[in-house]
């Protein structure tokens, strides 16, 4: 399905152009959907996987624009979404029953989660998903307490936001300075001669070489992860990911609702599923 040609999103811009283009493949009927998505699982048929895929290219856009916040080019973020519905599309089954964009979301979102976090070179697989949590969270948290544009936060803000995620007090301190570092804008004066943050910049620019690795460690951790959760269940993987690849962060109580089952069962197996991803993982990485 590599070879499949999708519509791009330019480095410099065109976002409305993109919106247009994708905006006129149309979007299927369950029928449709249905039969395009038997003729790929059954017998591979190419064209009836690009109409899929096309067809929910606006889904990864609306999901991408959420994560326009992190900083990060636009034209990425819809590019490793859609790398995210290939995935959906190439792992879907449509005799379950669902639609194709209830379980390409998933997909959608834990690819841009792990971009993110890939990007920012703060998280990476092994860390605490109480860090995961907290740097997907902070934002929402302050803004709901109208300090979305405070320095550092106050003492009882801090105990506030850590109280809220159950996580160290030192941890909030710590996420907000360093997401401080990285939203700060480099036309921010920094004297009353007019100087501001680009002014007084060394340029710190890598070689190719340098580039190159990073991006082959980063593109290697996501190969790490997906292949991870492609070794657990339909439930297993659901759990997973809801509670630690998506923004906002699945409780027990919510996805033991969903699933009717109590929150020590969900409990006992997210447990199991990130013992054999993270099993998987460091097989895989010794490898």
């Amino acid at each position: 399905m590599s070879s499949l040609a999708l519509p791009a999103l330019a480095t410099d811009g065109g976002l409305v152009r993109y919106l247009d283009e994708i905006r006129r493949f149309p979007v299927l009927t369950v029928e449709e959907e249905f039969m395009l998505a038997k003729r790929w699982r059954e017998h591979g048929d190419v064209g009836a996987a690009h109409r899929l895929v096309t067809s929910h290219l606006r889904l990864v856009a609306k999901i991408a624009m959420g994560y326009r916040h992190y900083g990060l080019p636009i034209s990425d973020l819809i590019g490793e979404g859609n790398v995210g519905l290939m995935r959906a599309v190439k792992k879907f089954e449509p005799d379950k029953g669902f639609r194709l964009s209830t379980y390409a979301m998933w997909w959608i979102k834990a690819q841009l989660h792990e971009y993110v976090l890939a990007s920012w070179s703060m998280v990476k697989i092994g860390t605490l998903a109480a860090h995961r949590k907290l740097f997907f969270n902070l934002r929402r948290l302050k803004a709901k307490l109208s300090l979305a544009d405070a320095g550092d936060l106050s003492p009882e803000a801090v105990r506030s936001i850590a109280t809220d995620l159950g996580v160290p007090v030192d941890d909030v301190v710590m996420m907000n300075r360093r997401m401080q570092g990285r939203d700060a804008s480099l036309n921010t004066p920094v004297s009353e001669g007019g100087g501001e943050i680009q002014d007084f910049l060394v340029d710190g620019a890598e070689n190719q070489e340098t580039i190159l690795e990073a991006r082959q460690e980063s593109g290697l951790r996501r190969r790490l992860l997906a292949a991870g959760l492609d070794t657990l269940n339909e439930r297993e993987r659901h759990i997973v990911t809801e509670r630690h690849l998506t923004e906002a962060g699945a409780t027990l109580e919510d996805l033991g609702r969903h699933y009717g089952i109590s929150r020590e069962r969900v409990r006992q197996i997210e447990a199991r599923a990130m013992a054999k991803l993270t099993a998987h993982v460091r097989e895989a990485a010794a490898a």
